[in-house]
């Protein structure tokens, strides 16, 4: 069995959206033009490291989406958010801190890792140089600030500590492009310890072990004002109401027949 990053930040959230996922075969469309712009931006910073033009690249694959029944969020337009890209790109290339040598072996990068009779993939955005100082690099897009106090919280991030785990390095940065009225670049370094690669690796294993023996009871989410069953793509499915489901998900081919899973659960 592969397992990677998302699979077990999944069962973490909730085991039975794990399930829904990844064993009965429901997804959620990609209809949000937060995440297919995201994908399309980074294309784009991987042809800026080609030396090609990274412009040409992110019209083309944006445009790929206009005409699909995007939903946007806040303020956010097609058009709006082409620009932001293109300022974000212009201000990246002005400020020349980051470096991805031979591109083409440094950029989405596949590392994997046995976990006994498994293995664990990653793909790795980039691994290069921010202000001369070898890491990995991870880029992300977001239409708010992250937040960089207290010092040291970066260090926190789960999927930071899971790519360090799995690629051993223990200095890694996030390049987070800020979609906001004054776009802004921000540039975000942290370590990684021996003790938190480890720690996390002893996570992985308990995870896995819990998905193998079918352990997968519900997290309700409902707690108001922070209610996270309210906004997950799998709520239909636990309420049982065919039009949000309908709404939010489709099911990959064949897995109707993955039905003998309910008596894993009894």
């Amino acid at each position: 069995m592969i397992y990677s990053y998302t699979q077990i930040s999944q069962y973490l959230a909730c085991p039975r959206r794990y399930r829904h996922r990844y064993l009965d075969g429901w997804k959620e469309k990609d209809t949000r033009a937060a995440m297919l712009f995201g994908r399309a931006f980074e294309l784009a910073l991987g042809a800026y490291f080609r030396r090609e033009d990274p412009g040409e690249v992110l019209f083309r694959e944006w445009s790929a989406c206009k005409h699909q029944e995007l939903h946007f969020s806040n303020h956010d337009t097609w058009d709006r958010m082409l620009e932001q890209g293109i300022m974000l790109l212009t201000r990246f290339c002005q400020d020349d801190r980051v470096r991805v040598p031979r591109p083409r072996r440094n950029l989405q990068i596949k590392f994997t890792r046995p976990i006994g009779r498994n293995e664990f993939v990653a793909y790795i955005d980039a691994i290069g140089t921010l202000d001369g100082k070898r890491c990995l690099l991870e880029w992300k897009t977001s239409s708010a600030r992250y937040s960089e106090e207290p010092a040291g919280v970066l260090s926190l991030d789960p999927q930071l500590v899971c790519y360090s785990w799995v690629t051993g390095i223990s200095e890694v940065a996030e390049v987070v492009f800020v979609r906001k009225k004054m776009v802004e670049v921000q540039y975000l370094q942290t370590t990684i310890s021996d003790a938190q690669r480890q720690e996390f690796g002893r996570l992985v294993g308990d995870t896995i072990g819990r998905i193998e023996a079918a352990e997968f009871l519900p997290h309700s989410g409902i707690r108001f004002p922070q209610n996270p069953c309210s906004t997950c793509p799998f709520v239909g499915l636990c309420l049982g109401q065919q039009p949000i489901v309908d709404m939010n998900l489709i099911r990959r081919p064949g897995a109707e027949s993955l039905g003998w899973l309910d008596e894993l659960n009894y």
